[in-house]
């Protein structure tokens, strides 16, 4: 690239500008995940930078930036259609996105879109006077947003090394001029991605990760199935848990995906004292935090990647895909369906498919486990009928949970006011791996293998 002598300078600079606010032994116990954040967000915070006002050199220098580390990470970066203008009162403003691409495994799938964005720009710098003096001010804008710049590249880096567990497919999106009209967003889905925009079944929004894992939140407008994966990872063993937040923080790009109806999530550590000031810089960032929220925020992408996709209006949408007329659900009949003469589905969990199930090798040996929820449905001759992944994991082990479901012997069927009928239930098919990294299945507490 033409300009990468200069960003190699610059990155110089930044990291000798860094050493400044450290002690000599302050890094010796950094992970490779604080350091590679410390250094991306140096970089993006550099007094060189001028603030990163939006179609100043900073914004561009962020971008080149950005899109070198992609490339390095294995994305690929999606050519053509990233400039664009914005035309003022006075003059007209010159910006652009960078968006990188990581396909997805599943043909079924990979022709649908997570996206996942970070605003590039800040406010840039003005001019005080003090004692009569001139003095030139920078936004450095390190938490706002180089935290979530740097957050998107390591999590794209995670995202690339896995890129064998992901069905669908991701778009990392910097996005150019955000700051104030979030031009870059409305650019991404109304003219260089509009021909897809339909393709795209949620966007993941970055912005402001760096102030402490305390204060950390996912903002998702009510969303109930991207609330649902939120309350999973509650189960999980992650290092810090987002709490889940009704009132936006504040608007973002996240907005403009709303607008288009795409169930959208905003992760943040909120709003902070050197928020939109002079005094939003390096020394402010709780790296240890990003670290932590790194591994949620994975996990969640993950999830999105491999489950079903999110509805924007549930009410509505739901009534639509509801089973087939005459169907009940499970707490609203009469007498309940058993298996083995019991009604509680503990024991078809027990009895049955934790005896059959099998730990798929590939997914031993590639690390993968979690909780497959399995819907079916237990029709009037007690025939387990219909059986589908409500939110899976990997298709492997989503495979493997209805393989055994499906294979379920016959129950006693349910009724409802005294007469035969079909039952709709839920189960959840838990696979975990132990230490030595064999698989085991659990249920509440027990660990069958």
């Amino acid at each position: 690239m033409k300009h990468f002598p200069t960003i190699l300078a610059a990155l110089l600079l930044a990291t000798s500008l860094h050493a400044q606010y450290r002690t000599p032994l302050e890094d010796l116990d950094d992970s490779e995940t604080v350091h590679a954040l410390k250094e991306h967000v140096a970089y993006l915070s550099g007094a060189f930078m001028e603030g990163r006002k939006a179609g100043g050199e900073g914004e561009r220098m962020a971008a080149e930036y950005l899109e070198e580390k992609l490339k390095s990470y294995g994305i690929d970066i999606l050519p053509g259609g990233s400039d664009f203008k914005i035309a003022g009162s006075k003059d007209t403003l010159s910006s652009r996105n960078v968006a990188g691409f990581l396909q997805g495994w599943d043909k079924s799938l990979n022709d649908r879109y997570i996206v996942i964005g970070a605003r590039m720009d800040n406010l840039g710098m003005d001019t005080l006077m003090v004692d009569g003096n001139p003095v030139r001010r920078i936004y450095y804008g390190a938490n706002g947003n180089a935290s979530g710049m740097a957050m998107m590249l390591e999590l794209a880096q995670k995202l690339s090394y896995a890129r064998t567990l992901l069905r669908r497919s991701i778009i990392f999106v910097g996005f150019g001029a955000s700051a104030e009209t979030f031009a870059g967003a409305w650019y991404f889905l109304n003219r260089s991605f509009a021909a897809d925009a339909d393709k795209i079944d949620a966007m993941v929004n970055l912005d402001m990760l760096g102030t402490g894992e305390e204060s950390f939140q996912a903002f998702t407008a009510s969303n109930e199935d991207l609330n649902t994966i939120l309350q999973a990872l509650q189960g999980e063993l992650l290092p810090v848990q987002a709490g889940v937040t009704a009132q936006a923080p504040y608007p973002g790009d996240y907005t403009v995906f709303y607008d288009k109806e795409i169930p959208s999530v905003l992760f943040t550590t909120g709003r902070y004292p050197e928020h939109g000031t002079g005094r939003d810089s390096y020394e402010i960032v709780d790296f240890e935090g990003m670290e932590k929220e790194l591994e949620f925020i994975y996990s969640y992408v993950q999830r999105l990647c491999n489950g079903p996709r999110p509805l924007f209006r549930n009410d509505k949408a739901r009534e639509k895909t509801q089973s087939q007329p005459g169907t009940y659900a499970y707490s609203d009949v009469d007498t309940k369906p058993m298996f083995l003469n019991s009604p509680d589905p503990r024991t078809f969990m027990e009895r049955w498919v934790y005896q059959y199930l099998k730990y798929p090798q590939y997914a031993v040996e590639n690390g993968i486990q979690g909780r497959v929820l399995v819907d079916f449905v237990i029709n009037e001759k007690g025939e387990v009928k219909d059986v589908k992944v409500s939110r899976g994991i990997h298709t492997v082990l989503d495979d493997e949970a209805v393989r055994v479901v499906s294979a379920s012997p016959k129950w006693r069927p349910g009724r409802h006011h005294g007469k035969k009928v079909r039952v709709a239930l839920t189960v959840a098919v838990d696979f975990r791996l132990e230490k030595g990294g064999n698989g085991a299945f659990g249920i509440n507490g027990i660990k069958i293998k």
